[in-house]
């Protein structure tokens, strides 16, 4: 099974950016659609933007649409999360998937999660 290591989380002003990576360790990283999903306190997790195994399809939640590109590197195992324009809503702790396709994400392995503070 893959274990996912996230980093490029900390805290930023209302309106920064950050940029997530999430590095794979196996040799199935490229079969595999990656995903993002985050969970802020009291709130259920809730997905953020996935990525199809040859980065030809993305998807993104409506409350980032425009403001996050999520993209991926085979040749380095890692998948990055763009985050521009961010807000204090976007506050949470950040976690990378993987699974068979978008729709399909998180039934592979998960990191241990980043967290993202943005203040305002």
């Amino acid at each position: 099974q893959e274990r996912l290591v996230e980093s490029g989380g900390g805290l930023v002003q209302t309106g920064g950016s950050l940029r997530l990576s999430c590095q794979a360790s196996g040799r199935t990283f490229t079969s595999y659609a990656m995903g993002w999903f985050r969970q802020a306190p009291g709130k259920e997790q809730e997905f953020v933007a996935g990525i199809s195994w040859y980065a030809g399809t993305t998807k993104y939640a409506d409350s980032v649409k425009g403001r996050f590109t999520i993209s991926r590197d085979n040749a380095k195992n890692t998948v990055y999360l763009q985050m521009n324009s961010l807000k204090s809503e976007d506050t949470a702790v950040y976690y990378c998937t993987m699974g068979p396709s978008i729709a399909t994400l998180g039934r592979g392995s998960w990191g241990q999660g980043t967290q993202v503070t943005v203040s305002s």
